[in-house]
């Protein structure tokens, strides 16, 4: 898959050092898979949360920090709309 947001990533990863390798781990991972659809993001990631057909969140380092993104399955592409802690989470509006 395609990533596109790793300025938002590089950001979140230098105000919390301490998932940066989670957030590194989960990029090269993210890279390397291709999904056709949400049945297979759950395959390989079955913790994760699908909002409607496109939105999915993850849980990052031990579900400390919450990361959500839109999925473009036809076209292999994994945008990231943010990247923080549960309590940023709570506020975010995921439609």
């Amino acid at each position: 898959m395609e990533l596109i947001g790793k300025e938002i990533l590089d950001a979140f990863k230098q105000k919390h050092s301490d998932a940066r390798s989670h957030v590194d781990a989960w990029e090269a991972e993210i890279r390397e898979l291709t999904w056709k659809g949400p049945h297979d993001l759950k395959a390989h990631f079955p913790k994760a949360s699908l909002i409607g057909n496109k939105q999915v969140v993850f849980n990052i380092y031990g579900n400390n920090y919450r990361l959500w993104v839109k999925v473009a399955y036809n076209s292999g592409v994994v945008f990231v709309k943010n990247v923080g802690t549960h309590k940023e989470y709570e506020k975010w509006e995921i439609k």
